[in-house]
């Protein structure tokens, strides 16, 4: 248990320190609807581009529902032109769309840094300042946070840097993913640099990476001095670690380790929501499928059976598939701590054209702006 750790987030107060990280595909209605109940905590939705939002994309303002218990409601934007981040934390405001925005400075997909986004964007400061400050100017007083990475790989960090001018445009904290763009998802991420991010900061430092169990983001804290943690991938099929770090942060030795049964129920009422929320059948259990290998992760359910469930179409299919699994095997011990989602290799990061020459080139790169169907 970690003594007086209390983590706010403007009028609000996170409690446990600790952040849903939104992941594309993932962090949808229903998505953190299983995981806030599982305890509470703060739950981000996916990414949403400002240009998409600034043009009303259909797609996009389904994208960024929220359900009616979510306080505060939580959305991630990500863009390269300040006037365009401006026009859309302006509208969020104005329409009352969200509580509390986060800005995208850490993904690493070559779509993405190819355009100078993501965790590319940080090497050029005074872009990076422009885009920040345009956001926090924009809010109006609605809280403002950063989620960002080392660096562009290990010859190009930026974090101390980033952290300092997201500090002094006023951003409520920091969240770090403790890897490099060149890292991608492989390897083991640096909790050092968490702990020399915090020690260079006065506003809340949050940390991200490898937190695989609730026993993970206490060492976090304890080792890095962080304010709270971020999870991403080690919550893939497993809504419950939401419960094992509320006991966790609360100085409590429970955990939760569902059978076999459990888990099928769970399964299904995700896809359940799904459904709710794609407002289709099909759709909201074709949305599903990508779940199933990581619910069952460790179980003895077969391979042809796994396989069906993937490719499942509609509920009752889905439920009766589900009704196959023993419901008493126990919950696979061995795979606690065993990383979840994505891994890969680390690779170059592809940016434009003589991106590194100047970090302080403020010039936004042509058709650096994507929308939310990837374009």
């Amino acid at each position: 248990m970690l003594e007086g750790v209390t983590l706010k987030l403007g009028p609000y107060v996170v409690d446990p320190p600790v952040v849903l990280a939104p992941m594309a595909g993932i962090t949808n209605v229903a998505f953190r609807q299983l995981c806030r109940e599982q305890g509470a905590g703060l739950y981000v939705c996916e990414m949403i581009t400002t240009r998409a939002l600034v043009e009303r994309n259909p797609k996009t303002m389904s994208m960024i529902q929220f359900g009616a218990l979510e306080k505060p409601r939580s959305l991630q934007l990500y863009g390269v032109d300040p006037a365009t981040i401006r026009k859309a934390v302006e509208m969020v405001v104005e329409q009352d769309l969200a509580d509390h925005i986060d800005m995208n400075f850490g993904c690493s997909v070559p779509k993405v840094t190819r355009r100078g986004g993501g965790s590319a964007l940080p090497w050029k400061r005074r872009l990076f300042r422009d885009i920040v400050t345009s956001a926090v100017e924009g809010a109006q007083g609605l809280p403002v946070t950063i989620k960002m990475r080392i660096g562009i790989d290990d010859d190009h960090q930026t974090m101390l840097d980033a952290g300092r001018i997201a500090q002094d445009a006023g951003v409520a904290w920091v969240a770090l993913h403790a890897r490099t763009a060149a890292q991608r998802y492989s390897g083991t991420a640096n909790w050092d640099a968490i702990a020399s991010l915090k020690s260079s900061l006065d506003i809340p430092v949050l940390g991200n990476g490898d937190i695989w169990e609730a026993s993970d983001a206490l060492d976090m804290m304890s080792q890095t001095g962080c304010d709270g943690v971020v999870i991403g991938r080690g919550c893939l099929g497993r809504p419950w670690l939401f419960a094992d770090l509320a006991a966790a942060f609360a100085g409590r030795t429970d955990r939760v380790l569902p059978t076999q049964g459990e888990v099928a129920a769970l399964m299904l009422r995700h896809a359940t929501l799904l459904v709710e929320w794609w407002g289709r059948e099909k759709e909201g259990v074709t949305d599903f499928r990508k779940h199933v290998a990581w619910y069952l992760k460790g179980f003895p359910a077969g391979g042809e059976l796994r396989a069906a469930m993937a490719t499942s179409s509609s509920l009752t299919e889905l439920g009766a598939l589900l009704s196959q699994l023993d419901p008493d095997v126990p919950f696979p011990r061995e795979i606690l701590g065993q990383p979840r989602g994505r891994t890969g290799t680390p690779a170059k990061v592809i940016l434009p054209q003589n991106w590194l020459d100047n970090p302080d080139d403020d010039t936004i790169p042509e058709g650096a702006e994507l929308d939310d169907s990837g374009g």
